[in-house]
């Protein structure tokens, strides 16, 4: 009897250890696109000079009630340049841009990204493509 007993608290002892490893709450991402409406986000630059810089402009627009913060562009390569303004709130209804600098270092076919960081863990890749012609 004082077995089973004993077995009984260290059950009832060991379950509120269990029970706290499991989340309680899931966080549910937003749509990006519910939020924010993009334009230039998968630009083709057509045919571009080897080595000569070139330039275009992405337009962030907030469609959503609540601002949104511009944190961070991160590219994928060292021959894109980004240009913005950091930690820019964008308010309902209002746009920010981002202009992506390519140094024109690519002969053929080229293919570029830019990762595109938010408030809310709102996260945007866009890309660019084009050819360098000599």
């Amino acid at each position: 009897m004082k077995k089973t007993l004993l077995i009984i608290i260290m059950l009832f002892a060991f379950v509120p250890i269990f029970a706290q490893t499991v989340p309680t709450t899931t966080q549910v991402q937003k749509d990006i696109n519910k939020v924010l409406k993009f334009t230039n986000d998968n630009y083709n630059m057509g045919n571009i000079p080897y080595g000569k810089p070139t330039e275009f402009v992405v337009t962030i627009e907030n469609i959503s009630a609540d601002p949104v913060t511009l944190n961070n562009v991160q590219v994928s390569c060292g021959c894109t340049t980004p240009k913005f303004q950091a930690n820019a709130l964008i308010a309902p209804g209002q746009k920010t841009t981002v202009t992506l600098g390519f140094n024109g270092s690519s002969m053929g076919n080229f293919s570029k990204t830019a990762t595109i960081f938010l408030s809310d863990n709102l996260v945007k890749t866009v890309s660019f493509s084009g050819v360098g012609v000599q």
